[in-house]
């Protein structure tokens, strides 16, 4: 079978209706959190399962799981010969926060200077969107099987999350399209290898019963914050390197940022300097972190002036993808129990932890994308990884051990997802359904010979 040299004039052709279908749902606020009203989640699953009908996918299936958000499951039967591709994204989103702090109202999508502005338009609508076209395109009868899985509830978390491993069955592919990721940059196509695990730390101590005036006991008596403050300050050395024994760190071959691109990325304050040493990629997707994310102590506000007599911190750990969270999670708290600052005694605790991932990348899926991605954008693909996670792909590849998991997406590094303002490119949209697109057809290719 030769690859159809229309898929790209095609996609074209589609992006209207795409982009209109985008506009839609970024307009449905399906928030899952257990606050938001339910009937907006549905709204969505409601509006993807027609489209889907539109696009030729005649077996659609609803997955419903105790307080998890309804599961499109549905499938194309394979051709004979040929593979199955497992296409996966979610269509709940994160809250919009504080609406004020938004350019224009976060559930009104905007399109302005080839974006569409909303919440969810980058994670992961698009992505969803992208998944029709790719389908679309070919009248939905692609050369490759496809099962489609659109959860809503990946933003808050389910018993979804585990659900592919337990019954792996449903979930059998050749290959498995993670579609919840995206692009060290725009116009810079990527392909995502690896995922940080994570694990958190809580942190606390105890020294008084109560507070006491600091001018009457200051100086003598045990300070629970400023211990604290010395036990935190412990995880890191003076460049800002974490300093934990156990915790991996390795060499990072894939695409970097540079400094002051990270710098514009994260919104840093001028001049402001990075923590730690090293190539980008080695700090934040190939090795640890240790985030402080959370303090109980005074407010500054209320405070009094007396000895603090308990403090808790919250930690969040990040480990290096092929590292267990959960090892790391020890190496943590036998770090912060072995410091007794002042001769203080810290009570150190593990809370929740999620593996992260490593892909493996030498196979037939592999090497189709990589070159489906570089027809698509037109320039060489580049490897590149997350520091969150995304538990199902755990799962997912649990249920598939001998499938490829390719892991990619709409979002770029300036697309502020989960944040205000958040925007997809339509030109990455559009290249991401291409890529679908050319994938089915080459990897059908591949597979046959």
């Amino acid at each position: 079978m030769d690859l159809r040299p229309d898929l790209r004039s095609t996609v074209n052709d589609l992006m209207p209706d795409l982009k209109e279908l985008l506009k839609q749902l970024v307009a449905i606020p399906s928030i899952a959190f257990p606050e938001y009203p339910k009937a907006n989640v549905q709204a969505a699953h409601d509006l993807i399962a027609e489209e889907l009908r539109k696009s030729g996918v005649e077996d659609i299936q609803v997955l419903t799981l105790p307080e998890t958000s309804p599961v499109i499951y549905a499938r194309i039967p394979a051709p004979p010969g040929a593979p199955t591709v497992l296409l996966y994204g979610h269509y709940d989103v994160q809250p919009s926060g504080d609406e004020s702090l938004w350019n224009t109202p976060p559930f009104t999508p905007i399109e302005k200077d080839g974006a569409i502005y909303g919440r969810g338009a980058a994670d992961c609508k698009s992505n969803v969107v992208a998944h029709i076209g790719a389908l679309r395109a070919f009248g939905g009868k692609p050369p490759v099987g496809i099962t489609l899985v659109i959860e809503g509830q990946e933003e808050y978390g389910s018993g979804f999350d585990d659900y592919p491993a337990e019954q792996p069955g449903l979930f059998q592919a050749d290959a498995l399209l993670i579609c919840d990721a995206g692009n060290i940059r725009a116009g810079t196509p990527t392909l995502v290898t690896a995922l940080r695990g994570v694990a958190d730390v809580f942190v606390e101590v105890r020294t008084l019963a109560a507070p006491v005036h600091s001018g009457q006991f200051g100086g003598a008596a045990p300070d629970a914050l400023l211990a604290l403050t010395h036990a935190l300050a412990t995880l890191h050395d003076a460049d800002g390197n974490v300093a934990v024994e156990g915790l991996r760190r390795d060499t990072w071959t894939g695409a970097n940022y540079t400094d002051r691109e990270f710098a514009e990325v994260t919104g840093m304050e001028p001049g402001m300097p990075l923590l730690g040493t090293g190539p980008i990629g080695e700090r934040i997707w190939y090795g640890p972190a240790i985030t402080v994310i959370g303090l109980d102590a005074p407010p500054v506000k209320t405070a009094a002036s007396a000895v603090v007599p308990y403090a808790r911190a919250y930690l969040n750990v990040r480990v290096h993808p092929e590292q267990d969270p959960a090892q790391g999670q020890c190496a943590v708290i036998e770090h912060l129990s072995k410091v007794k600052p002042f001769g203080i005694e810290l009570r150190v605790t593990g809370g929740d932890v999620g593996a992260g991932f490593a892909a493996s990348t030498t196979g037939p899926a592999y090497s189709a994308m990589r070159e489906a991605m570089g027809k698509a954008w037109n320039t060489e693909v580049v490897d590149s990884a997350m520091g969150g996670s995304i538990p199902l792909t755990n799962s997912m590849a649990a249920a598939n051990p001998n499938s490829e998991v390719i892991m990619i997406g709409a979002e770029d590094s300036s697309c502020n997802m989960h944040g205000f303002n958040e925007r997809v490119l339509l030109s990455e949209l559009g290249n991401v359904a291409l890529a679908e697109a050319e994938f089915f057809q080459l990897f059908a290719n591949r597979m046959r010979k």
